[in-house]
């Protein structure tokens, strides 16, 4: 069970990781890395994690289809750790 929701969590920032790559590289002139500072100088850089989440979903309901609960409990995990990440570099 323990392995099945890390699995889940891994899953999850991956796809957190490709989203916010896929995002930059789609609607960015720049590459990802000045891509990434300016929107950590500018503030935006929340907004482009968020995002790149949008990913998460579609591994969710992929384990879900799958009936492979706990994977995809560690998804919404993994979902909420961003988020949680984003909300507190937002504030601090």
């Amino acid at each position: 069970m323990k392995k099945e929701i890390l699995i889940g969590i891994i899953t999850g920032i991956a796809a957190n990781v490709l989203g916010v790559i896929l995002y930059i590289l789609a609607f960015s002139d720049e590459g990802i890395d000045a891509t990434l500072q300016q929107s950590m100088a500018e503030g935006y850089f929340g907004k482009i994690v968020t995002l790149g989440a949008v990913l998460n979903l579609a591994a969710f309901f992929i384990f879900i289809k799958k009936k492979q609960d706990y994977r995809a409990r560690g998804v919404l995990l993994a979902t909420l750790f961003i988020g949680i990440a984003v909300l507190v570099r937002k504030f601090i």
